[in-house]
């Protein structure tokens, strides 16, 4: 902590980031009990706190080491932080992204003048490419998080906070490397230890909350995509030490919850923030609930706002879900003269978001209908215990399989022998789909194919195939490196599919 505290220059980060607002959440503020404040990071000129961290390290260089030029692999924030930063000093950057990288980031990179090196198909493979180009060349690698002056730079958030509000109660940052988190920690740990750091990951991100719980470096196996901003397997070494001692909680979140604090910000200030930056928020609504607390000055950092625009739709099509403004339930009903007339007449006046009716076999029918709510949570479980004294029901809103897939596709049960369903996440680049209809081959047979482009670096596609032996079918998988997931036990696969 000391160590980070003396390498912070807060006149060099000053260079490139004037003090970012702290805007009081009013909405936001109203509805939970709580003064909830957006620290707002998206207001940088890379619409990122990355800058920060990328700028201070890259100004500690000695004439020598700047003349070699820079080099970073990052795929994202970073990569802009540290193109604009050369750009601004006047020296050569090198940025590696891997292949599969939107050429939406590769441009903006490349506005700012850096030089942009694709290789591998994952961010490990391109980092290693880095490092080894580094060596050779001479050029300074600027890590995007495990590096003592890159968390100084993040710190001086942190010395801001405490110039722009006298009480803080609780501070939520979001997590992936764990630059941010350790940077500001430090400084508050140091000035006013009683202010609570909570950390906040998505649920299938937490590479902090595991190392803290299970007391070692953990590496997770796979990342979740959607918040690609905090999309890291572990946390670095230097911002691990620090948490372990200086953060005080971690919370995880969905992507629904994410969703929803997007939306969120959008209706408090009518900015558009990623899913990371969206991601302290998401933790904080969720901390506040679950703990019950009131009347407290809370602060959530804002940390980006790269986006592309095509995102907007999923994001838009989640939120609901994510703020408990809407149940997708299936329903088993007789497949008799007035029994559709009696589930719709127990709906009452609750508003249908969305209604899929199917025959299922010769005394069944089965509803999927996605339902608008105003109470929440307790009113899903009231009108779902409703529905239960008539019909057999079952809450789809956490499926996934029902909520990326079902709920948009056309068609009905089908009696096909030996089906297996896998659900996939393909790297959005060319070729993807055709390797892996070339591992399949044509031994398999393709009996069902759903895909969605989400405006995102991987799209989700859901296949059913006829195979009697999975365990030959997943080592053909297992050679893509794509995410794969069996879910031929899917309760939603079962009753639509």
């Amino acid at each position: 902590m000391k160590n980070i505290i003396k390498r912070i220059k807060r006149d060099i980060v000053s260079e490139v980031v004037a003090k970012t607002p702290l805007d009081f959440a009013e909405q936001i503020s109203a509805k939970f009990g709580n003064k909830i404040y957006l620290k707002r990071e998206d207001l940088t000129p890379v619409h990122s706190f990355k800058l920060r961290g990328a700028y201070h390290k890259i100004r500690t260089l000695n004439p020598q080491q700047l003349a070699q030029g820079v080099i970073t692999c990052s795929a994202g924030n970073h990569a802009q932080g540290v193109a604009f930063s050369a750009q601004k000093l006047g020296i050569s950057a090198t940025i590696v992204m891997p292949k599969i990288t939107p050429q939406i980031k590769v441009d903006a990179v490349k506005l700012f003048g850096a030089k942009v090196e694709l290789f591998g198909n994952n961010f490990d493979e391109a980092s290693d490419f880095a490092q080894e180009i580094s060596k050779q060349n001479g050029q300074t690698f600027i890590h995007a998080f495990d590096d003592a002056d890159v968390i100084a730079g993040q710190a001086t958030i942190a010395c801001e906070l405490l110039e722009q509000l006298d009480k803080i109660d609780y501070i939520f940052v979001p997590v992936g490397g764990g630059g941010l988190i350790s940077g500001i920690a430090s400084v508050i740990k140091n000035e006013r230890p009683e202010i609570k750091i909570i950390g906040v990951e998505p649920l299938d991100s937490a590479a902090l909350t595991k190392s803290i719980s299970q007391n070692t470096h953990a590496v997770l196996a796979e990342v979740g995509i959607f918040a690609d901003g905090v999309a890291v397997k572990k946390v670095g070494v230097e911002n691990l030490r620090l948490a372990k001692d200086l953060v005080d909680e971690t919370v995880l979140v969905s992507s629904d919850e994410m969703c929803a604090a997007i939306k969120d910000i959008y209706n408090e200030n009518r900015n558009v923030v990623e899913p990371s930056g969206a991601l302290a928020l998401a933790g904080a609504k969720r901390y506040l609930q679950e703990k019950q607390l009131q009347s407290k000055n809370i602060i959530s950092i804002v940390s980006g706002a790269n986006m592309n625009f095509d995102r907007l739709r999923y994001i838009a099509e989640r939120a609901d879900l994510g703020e408990q403004n809407e149940a997708i339930i299936a329903v088993t009903i007789p497949e008799q003269a007035g029994s559709f007339l009696a589930f719709c007449e127990l709906l009452d006046d609750h508003g249908i978001t969305e209604f899929n009716y199917r025959f299922a076999a010769e005394n069944q029918a089965r509803v999927f209908v996605g339902v608008a709510l105003k109470d929440g949570l307790a009113e899903k479980q009231a009108l779902i215990a409703k529905l239960s004294k008539s019909f057999d029901v079952l809450d789809m809103s956490e499926n996934t399989i029902a909520k990326t897939h079902i709920r948009y596709m056309v068609g009905g049960r089908a009696a096909v022998e030996d089906e297996v369903l896998y659900r996939f996440e393909f790297p959005e680049r060319p070729g993807a789909l055709l390797n892996f209809l070339q591992k399949v081959g044509k031994k398999w047979n393709i009996s069902l194919f759903h895909y969605r482009n989400h405006g995102a670096d991987f799209g989700r596609v859901l296949i059913g195939l006829q195979a009697q032996n999975t365990a030959e079918l997943e080592r053909r998988f297992d050679e893509l490196g794509y995410f794969y997931q069996n879910e031929s036990t899917n309760r939603a696969y079962q009753y639509f599919l």
